[in-house]
């Protein structure tokens, strides 16, 4: 009985990371810049995510893309934990690189219609420890990569009311390490065994938005983004272990479903001569999260199929941010967010030690060439210390995590 839910852990633990602190808020450099707002006001070609009801009102055909390089830690503070001596650890530093690429326009110059495409990164980041912290039995290392598909379509119904939508498909990666405390011949810390969750999942879902121009310098959003369900079949569950184990624990293959969840947002953007100033309050579907489920090819006494509760929460995100037009050719950008975790307590896990975050931001446009401007943006992301305890594994501990994401893009228009 013990190996079962030492191995029903690990697969919780992987798949927990799908949701969370890994949701990104990245996929406009200027949106970034001003504390991920941006529903309410069409800057550029990254409206296709914010709002598709604002892509109507772009002028010309945009290109646009850019790239973040997400830098987290972690830090871990053992107090208290099951009686075991004190420690604290860190997890490694890495860089992530999420990505956005959009391109789309009115069809014609004077149309009330426009198209698109975007292709972006909503999801993804990754956390490793050293292969021998005190949690490697609950995770050693997870890497986490999503991007969605995009097309979308937009009408101008009016010079006060436009609104778009558009199909998503999505498709995403996971791959997770964690030690098992079951030992060859040279003992713990020195010969343990190790299982490896790898999967792929695809999804579809799709993208509504309405944009409302009240007057010239004042603008509504509504937008809301669909739950997207995972399915991963055929995911690849590998487990290292003494020969004499190996009918105990078999390599095999799992399905599940994981829901990334829903997304409704309303924003408001209000332009004061050279300022813009921007508002947005983003509700998430979380407590779609509420359990897990995993279904294996091959069971035994030891491996059974998985039933767990995760019991998310739904959360209110606030985000603000300022554009300051200094001349035809530069801007400045600045803002932030509060953004409360979903993740309940009994359920802080060293895979996903979330807490609520608060953010900062800003970021600078220019334009070099006419057509084209390039964007730079820095946002900084405090995590709230946080003591937790992860029920499931009779975990605990103190988690305070940080994040650094300078970001670069440009877009052209034609």
């Amino acid at each position: 009985m013990k190996k079962h839910v030492l191995t029903a852990s690990f697969l919780l633990s992987a798949m927990a990371s799908f949701a969370g602190g890994y949701q990104l808020n990245l996929q406009g450099l200027r949106q970034l810049a001003m504390g991920g707002s941006g529903t309410a006001w069409p800057w550029d070609a990254s409206t296709i995510f914010y709002n598709p009801g604002g892509l109507a009102r772009l002028h010309g055909i945009q290109i646009y893309g850019s790239a973040s390089f997400v830098m987290p830690v972690t830090a871990y503070g053992n107090r208290d934990n099951s009686g075991t001596t004190p420690a604290s650890f860190q997890t490694t530093r890495q860089t992530f690189t999420p990505f956005n690429f959009y391109v789309g326009g009115r069809i014609q110059e004077y149309s009330r219609f426009a198209v698109g495409l975007g292709i972006y990164t909503p999801f993804g980041t990754g956390v490793s420890w050293d292969d021998n912290w005190i949690g490697k039995y609950i995770v050693q290392s997870i890497d986490l990569k999503t991007v969605f598909f995009q097309p979308t379509i937009s009408f101008r119904a009016s010079e006060a009311l436009s609104f778009g939508g558009g199909f998503v498909f999505g498709t995403g990666t996971v791959d997770f390490r964690r030690a098992m405390p079951i030992h060859g011949s040279l003992g713990a810390d020195n010969d343990d065994g190790q299982a490896h969750l790898r999967g792929n999942g695809t999804g579809v879902g799709f993208n509504l938005g309405v944009n409302f121009r009240a007057r010239h310098n004042l603008q509504f959003g509504l937008t809301y983004r669909s739950q997207v369900n995972m399915d991963v079949d055929g995911g690849s569950a590998t487990f290292n272990v003494p020969a004499s184990l190996t009918d105990s624990f078999p390599n095999t293959t799992f399905r599940s479903r994981l829901p990334l969840p829903q997304v409704a947002s309303v924003g408001m953007g209000w332009r004061l001569g050279d300022v813009t100033l921007q508002l947005d309050l983003n509700y998430t579907g979380w407590n779609s999260y509420d359990s897990l489920r995993f279904d294996f090819k091959q069971t035994t006494s030891t491996l059974d199929n998985i039933r767990a509760p995760r019991k998310y929460r739904n959360t209110l995100t606030t985000r603000f941010g300022l554009n300051y037009k200094i001349s035809r050719s530069v801007a400045l950008m600045c803002g932030g967010a509060y953004d409360p975790t979903p993740v309940t307590n009994g359920y802080v896990s060293p895979d996903l030690p979330d807490a609520d975050r608060i953010v900062l931001s800003c970021g600078i446009s220019v334009k070099p060439l006419r057509g084209l401007t390039v964007m730079a943006a820095l946002e900084s992301i405090n995590a709230v210390k946080r003591t937790g305890t992860y029920d499931f594994a009779g975990f605990s501990g103190v988690y305070k995590t940080g994040v650094v994401n300078p970001g670069v893009g440009l877009y052209y228009y034609f």
